[in-house]
């Protein structure tokens, strides 16, 4: 949506004529009009759009998020003038460590400042005692620069800021009106907020598949479907003896080293981990995709190729090589919620389970890192990719499983 004049009504414009009415526009428009609007960012947008409209001066406005992610400590969206959409960057735990950011007006916010105001237009005794951001924005022609906190719950801040290319800067009637919406933004942003870092986390512990059956409301017991899915088991060897042999850290490095190199394969080729134990991991790749059998092994060929670099990496840092065992087999399963009235795991369970289980357990008996079962292979059509091993009595099983070895070059 692009706000224009048009937009506010002539009957509003004709009683309004002075920005406490025009300001109704935009405040009201924050607290009653954004329900339907699950994104911050065209939030942001149209906010923008709209103080224009109704006479303040700014081009460019950024909003900056802290988040509870494995991966990125935070992000900032950013709106110009004449943008449609804002920007949406994303950043690492890294950069707080950073001598830019810790010149950074967003450092200032955080560490508890409430308001900063820079003129631009000002001369810069020492440029390079200055945070860096203020000579880029003076590169876009802008003239002033305002930040302040957005207040969330329990003290939690986030920072918005505002730039305008006025000559001389805000007025300072500007800058009260930008002030006054504070709650009503902080209010708006911190719902979205949260509803982003609550589906951050459920990807983040469940899988992206899991976290939107959970959030759409499967969040009673029982609550799941049936799937028919390829089913990857895989385990590290010898890793009881390598922790009692090895400091605490090193092995929790290893472990998330080996995580990463097997994980990272399987999400890119479309599979889903549905939990990790111990040294352990199980995940799917649901047979409604054509492809999901292939796509499988080629991610378990990706992972092996990143295991034998980050041996190769061990062995030059003095640390063990790791080995693994995995148990493919494919059918029907029953996908969702199980375990106590209070505590429940989102997962998958069923006799095809149990089989890529055994198979993960037999790698160990036969020496091959991975081992497939027959109906895997005719439905993936790998026969040639395959070693095949015969039939073996599994544990807790009726009938013998015929079992195939992937062969590697």
């Amino acid at each position: 949506m692009t706000l224009t004049d048009e937009t506010i009504s002539s009957d509003t414009r004709a009683e309004a004529g002075s920005w406490p009415q025009y300001r109704r526009v935009v405040l009201d428009w924050l607290i009653n009009d954004t329900q339907r609007e699950r994104f911050m960012d065209n939030i942001v947008v149209q906010m923008s759009e709209r103080l224009v409209a109704a006479g303040v001066p700014v081009e460019r406005v950024s909003v900056h998020f802290q988040t509870n992610h494995p991966q990125w400590r935070g992000g900032r969206l950013l709106w110009r003038a004449g943008l449609k959409e804002a920007e949406i960057d994303l950043y690492g735990y890294e950069v707080e460590k950073s001598q830019t950011f810790m010149m950074s007006p967003l450092k200032a916010i955080y560490d508890g400042a409430n308001e900063l105001r820079v003129d631009l237009e000002a001369p810069v005794a020492d440029p390079a005692a200055e945070a860096s951001l203020y000579a880029d924005l003076r590169a876009e022609g802008l003239t002033e620069y305002v930040a302040w906190p957005l207040e969330h719950t329990l003290d939690k801040r986030h920072v918005i800021t505002f730039s305008t290319g006025r000559p001389g800067g805000f007025a300072d009637r500007h800058v009260e009106h930008l002030r006054d919406l504070l709650p009503a933004i902080a209010l708006v942003s911190e719902i979205r907020v949260k509803n982003i870092m609550a589906r951050t986390l459920l990807r983040t512990y469940v899988g992206p598949h899991a976290s939107e059956e959970i959030l759409a409301g499967a969040t009673t017991r029982g609550s799941g479907a049936t799937i028919s899915a390829a089913i990857m088991i895989c385990d590290l060897r010898d890793f009881t003896a390598l922790s009692s042999l090895w400091p605490r850290d090193d092995v929790i490095g290893l472990l998330n080293n080996y995580f990463d190199a097997l994980s990272e394969p399987i999400e890119e080729h479309g599979g889903e981990i549905l939990k990790f134990m111990g040294d352990g991991l199980l995940a799917v790749f649901p047979l409604s995709v054509p492809s999901a059998c292939t796509d499988m092994l080629a991610a378990i060929r990706k992972g092996r190729a990143a295991m034998a670099a980050l041996n190769e990496a061990s062995r030059a840092n003095g640390h063990p090589e790791l080995g693994y065992g995995v148990g493919v087999h494919l059918g029907d399963v029953m996908y969702g919620n199980i375990g106590s009235k209070t505590r429940l795991d989102f997962t998958v369970i069923g006799p095809a389970v149990n089989v890529a289980s055994r198979l993960e357990t037999l790698t160990k008996q036969v020496g091959r890192p991975v081992l497939l079962s027959k109906a895997f292979v005719e439905r993936a059509r790998c026969e040639d990719e395959v070693d095949p091993l015969g039939a073996f009595d599994l544990k807790g099983l009726e009938a013998p499983v015929d079992v195939a070895a992937l062969k590697f070059d």
